[in-house]
């Protein structure tokens, strides 16, 4: 019988499998959605699957595309932010990480958006310190609740680098991130067996979802990709915003 949790399912199976295709900020949508209907830690680890089936996809898709600088950096950072989120996740509120992850990301927005000076359309080189940074903070988010990506955007888009190698190396730092996931959710007893196949089917959604936005990423133009990405980026910021905003207050009240 097809319910509404199925049909939300399915949905955010598809989106992750978009944004492991290239349309980057997408898969951050997918746990609030699943959220509705279990706690955003246990949503995220129903999720995980999906995620690394997509990754592995992705991966093979963007083999000949990606940035090898980013990836030494953001790559090492990013399973340092894992490790940080396991040890804290017990003691953090988890609406402490979506509220700054949600103010992160609009402040990147806000930036590139009111920016009026020619050097705003500039790349800005990459530099370790921020790198390291910026790369802790997205595998941080990321353990918490899938929510790597305005962070990382933040870091990399003013890099201004050809979209299809943003994609490619998007695809690849956040395949070695979620895999690295993977035994800190089985230590905190977040994975259900009971869910394998329910997994297995959101996983084939997952890998259609992939390959279109592969095709989706190729065919936008490289100014149209940059504001499909940054608008995607926003909307799901004030959603970040709001809801850990809310749930800070509540828990005060």
């Amino acid at each position: 019988m097809i319910t509404l949790e199925l049909l939300v399912l399915l949905f955010a199976a598809f989106i992750v499998g978009l944004s492991k295709g290239g349309i980057a900020a997408a898969a951050t949508l997918a746990v609030p959605l699943v959220a509705f209907f279990m706690d955003p830690l246990s949503a995220a680890a129903l999720l995980l699957p999906i995620f690394i089936v997509s990754d592995a996809v992705g991966v093979w898709l963007y083999r000949r595309e990606w940035d090898g600088w980013n990836l030494k950096v953001l790559i090492p950072a990013g399973l340092i932010g894992v490790l940080v989120g396991t040890l804290v996740e017990p003691f953090v509120p988890v609406a402490t990480f979506t509220l700054a992850t949600g103010l992160i990301g609009l402040g990147y927005c806000m930036r590139a958006w009111l920016a009026r000076s020619a050097t705003a359309h500039t790349p800005r080189p990459p530099s370790l310190p921020r790198g390291v940074f910026w790369g802790i903070l997205t595998g941080l988010t990321s353990f918490v609740s899938h929510s790597g990506a305005p962070p990382y955007q933040a870091f990399v888009l003013p890099q201004k680098l050809p979209k299809m190698v943003f994609a490619g190396t998007t695809t690849i730092t956040f395949a070695a991130i979620n895999l690295s996931k993977l035994p800190a959710y089985l230590s905190l007893g977040l994975m259900d067996a009971d869910d394998t196949g329910l997994v297995a089917m959101l996983c084939i959604v997952a890998i259609a979802g992939t390959y279109a936005g592969r095709r989706l990423s190729q065919w936008l133009s490289e100014r149209s990709y940059v504001l499909v990405i940054q608008v995607l980026l926003f909307v799901l910021s004030v959603q970040l915003s709001w809801t850990g905003a809310r749930a800070l207050l509540s828990g005060m009240a």
